[in-house]
Formats: structure tokens, C-alpha cells, sequence
């Protein structure tokens, strides 16, 4: 009897059916570390791919009499090994649970010699920069026993999905939170819509602000602007104090007050700055994983600044529209949103004409339509001389997968651009004609624990 897990992984992929469905999908060549193993695990893999049925000793073994690659020491070991394998029971369960701990293991040292390959410059394909991801890949390995959701046999988790309370990610003003049920939800997209020089970076410094002080883990990505010139906006909104008078802020002070804002939450803000239309959602794994490994950080939520400047992962410009590009970027951060868990968050330009528009739609959306059509939530940020004399904008749906977009269409915020902050006007602010605002308790309101 051979006590050796490959051995008992090799035995039931012949004669355990519902075994070899489950593991097969996962387990890789390499993982075997005896060539006459790893010749054997690559002829039943190749069985299984073809015929859809378990292979017999007599068909592996004809198979393999016929490869040219194999010498005839080989082909005795391999026969020697094949007639050694017998059926034997053993709990399913526990047999599934080894089987996965063995691929675990033998992915991650698989992945350390890789990156030792690297560094001593015998991998002409890779550089050090891949071995986060190599890393990350390996301790992600994992058997996936879904296959989707039975409507029926699933019922039950799917009647406790319903009335279990969602985690949203709520903001600071009241009625982005009642647009959106309460705030974002994880794996999804959400782009601001606006002109030049209305508001997409104050926006997104302030939704960033406002999560840092709830203790989340929050990552802006800026392609616009400096590092410095994004802390220094979120300086000034988590300060208090203008942008002008936080030049002029003495040292001790300033330091009073990041010791104050320390102590006030337990999360931590990234900012990394890429080169313009220079980075893309390739660049955003890396330095997630890298984040991860050098500083134990794991973003909670993620800012974009913003979408239109990024590049696209898949496609390199050329001769290809701006609508497939555009969209292109808008489904590879979506696709980010998912992997990573996360809401994020962007901005796109308005059109020439939405620019000086009052009444922003969908069609204003420059470039590509393909951005809407991808984003989950998308809303237009506006504004005029008036507004701004009352230190104020215009806030309209255009897009909300949470909720009823034509519920509160229009709203307006506060706007003190000195600090950067966005606040809550008062409700006689709100006077905007055919807003289809609610006035009475809505049916969020009457079933939610979380009141406005």
C-alpha cells in the first residue's frame, strides 16, 4: 500500500467517477514532482478531456505505449505503477479536503521556485514585478464546488439572501444614501458625470474623505493630478481649514491634527499617482498586491481619477474606436470591482454641449456610450453662476441599479470648494422643479433600519 497522496489522488482518478468530476478541473501537471507520475496524471487528464468517462488501466496504458517521448525504463515504471493501483474507500469529504491541501501546497512552492527563477535572471519572460502576482495566484488556489444555482434545491439560501441586510457603503449625505438605498454596495461601478472644473475630483477627495473617517481601507488612484495636490484636497475637507490657510497652518498644528484624525479612525488612505492614459486595470492588480504584501493593506474601497485617462488592458488604441475603448476600461474596472470586492469609484467628461447644459443626460456622455451601459450607478454633477453664488450644485440620476432613478431625480448639495467639503443643504433648498422628489416616508424609509 502506498501512503502517498499523489498515489491516492492517481487510484480514485480511475476508479472514483464524482471524484475525478470535482478535482480534475483544478489540479495541474506540474503539481506532481515524479516524472512517472506526471506522465500518468497527463494521460488520464487527456482520457477524461476527450471521452467525458474514467479511464481503465488497459486505455492508459495503450495510450501511453504509443508516445515516442517515453523511454522503455519509463514505460515499465509507469506499467509497474498503473497494475499497483487499486480501488479503495475513502471519505469522500476528507479525500476532497487533501486533495485541495495538496494542490495548495504544491502551488505555492511551485510559485517560490518561480520566483527565485526570476530573481537569479534565468526567466527571460518575467521580471521581478511579476512575482506578487505569481505569489498571489498560488495562495488563491482553491476548489470551487459551485456550479451554479439550483432554483429549486436552492430556495432556501436564496429566501435567507433576501432578508439578509446587504453591506453598503455609506455616505455622508443624506440623499446620495437615499438614491442608493443607503449607500454602495461592493463589485460595482460608480462614475460621476460632469464638465470640466464643476466638481469630479472634489467629489471623489470628499466620498474618500468621508470613508476614511468611517475606518475603511480607501485607495485613489489619480491620472490627473499630483499625489500631493489629492492629499491636499482631503487635508483641507478632513481639517476644516481652506486650501489657502493650510499652506500658511504651522507644523505643531498641522501635526495636532493628523495625530487627531489618527486617532479618530482606524483606516488608512492610499494615494498612488500614474502617468496619464499610461496605467490600466493590469497596473491596478499589481499595486493592490503589492500594497498587500508590503504594508498588509486591503482596500475597502477604490477611487479612479479618472476613468477617461486610463488605458485599457485588452486593447492598445490603433485604429479602434472610442466607444469600444472607453467601454473597454469601463468593464476591465468593473471586472476589478468584482475580483478585489470592492466599489469603485470614477468620473468621465461631459460632451461640448453637456458642458453647458443645465439638464445633463445620458447622451452628454463624451466618447463612448458604452459607459453608461457598463456602470451600475452614474450620476451628472452641474452647475451655473447661480448655483455657484449659493455655493451649490445640481445633482441628477441618470443610471442607478439600487433604486428607482426617477425618485429624487434631481437634488442639490452644498459645495464649499475653499475646503473642498460637500454638505447637506437645507430641505427649502431643495426647489427644483419635476424632481420627482419624495416628500413622504418612502418604502425604504419604512422598512430599513437605516433612517435618513
Amino acid at each position: 500500500m502506498n501512503n502517498r497522496i499523489e498515489a491516492t489522488i492517481l487510484s480514485n482518478l480511475f476508479f472514483n467517477e464524482d471524484y475525478t468530476r470535482k478535482v480534475l478541473p483544478f489540479i495541474k501537471e506540474d503539481y506532481f514532482t515524479n516524472r512517472t507520475e506526471k506522465l500518468l496524471y497527463g494521460e488520464i487528464y487527456k482520457f477524461v478531456d476527450k471521452y467525458k468517462n474514467n479511464p481503465t488501466k488497459d486505455a492508459i496504458l495503450i495510450e501511453l505505449n504509443q508516445r515516442k517521448d517515453i523511454n522503455e525504463e519509463e514505460h515499465t515504471a509507469i506499467r509497474h505503477m498503473v497494475v499497483g493501483l487499486s480501488e479503495e474507500e475513502a471519505e469522500p469529504q476528507w479525500l476532497l479536503d487533501t486533495t485541495e491541501k495538496f494542490c495548495k501546497d504544491r502551488a505555492v512552492h511551485n510559485a517560490v521556485l518561480s520566483g527565485i527563477t526570476i530573481l537569479d535572471g534565468k526567466d527571460k519572460k518575467q521580471t521581478a514585478e511579476a512575482i506578487p502576482h505569481i505569489l498571489s495566484e498560488a495562495l488563491a488556489v482553491s476548489f470551487d464546488k459551485s456550479v451554479g444555482h439550483d432554483y429549486v434545491e436552492d430556495a432556501d439560501k436564496r429566501f435567507e439572501w433576501y432578508h439578509t441586510k446587504e453591506k453598503k457603503f455609506q455616505f455622508d449625505l443624506n440623499y446620495f444614501n437615499k438614491i442608493t438605498k443607503g449607500g454602495v454596495p461592493s463589485k460595482t461601478l460608480n462614475i460621476a458625470l460632469a464638465g470640466t472644473g464643476v466638481g469630479k475630483s472634489l467629489f471623489m477627495c470628499h466620498v474618500a474623505a468621508s470613508y476614511l473617517l468611517q475606518g475603511l481601507n480607501v485607495l485613489y488612484i489619480t491620472l490627473e493630478m499630483a499625489e500631493e495636490r489629492i492629499a491636499e484636497r482631503i487635508d483641507a475637507n478632513l481639517f476644516n481649514v481652506t486650501m489657502d490657510d493650510l499652506h500658511d497652518m504651522p507644523k505643531q498644528l498641522y501635526d495636532n491634527k493628523v495625530s487627531q484624525l489618527n486617532k479618530k479612525t482606524t483606516g488608512k488612505l492610499i494615494i498612488k499617482e500614474y502617468p496619464t492614459a499610461s496605467a490600466h486595470t493590469g497596473h491596478f492588480k499589481s499595486l493592490i498586491n503589492e500594497l498587500a504584501l508590503k504594508k498588509s493593506f486591503k482596500p475597502d474601497v477604490i477611487f479612479i481619477d479618472y476613468l477617461n485617462i486610463c488605458s485599457s488592458s485588452r486593447f492598445k488604441g490603433g485604429n479602434i474606436s472610442s466607444y469600444f475603448y472607453i467601454k473597454a476600461i469601463a468593464e476591465e474596472l468593473r471586472g476589478l470591482a468584482v475580483e478585489h470586492n470592492v466599489p469603485i469609484f470614477s468620473a468621465t467628461q461631459t460632451t461640448r454641449t453637456g458642458f453647458v447644459s443645465t439638464d445633463i443626460g445620458l447622451e452628454d456622455t463624451s466618447e463612448s456610450f458604452g459607459l453608461p451601459a457598463t456602470a451600475d450607478f452614474m450620476f451628472a454633477l452641474m452647475s451655473n453662476e447661480e448655483l455657484e453664488a449659493l455655493g451649490q450644485m445640481k445633482v441628477k440620476q441618470l443610471k442607478n441599479r439600487y433604486n428607482d432613478p426617477s425618485i429624487n431625480r434631481a437634488f442639490i448639495v452644498g459645495v464649499d470648494r475653499a475646503k473642498m467639503r460637500l454638505y447637506d443643504v437645507e430641505q427649502n433648498a431643495q426647489n427644483i422643479v419635476d424632481s420627482g422628489q419624495v416628500k413622504k416616508e418612502d418604502a425604504y424609509d419604512k422598512f430599513s433600519d437605516f433612517k435618513i
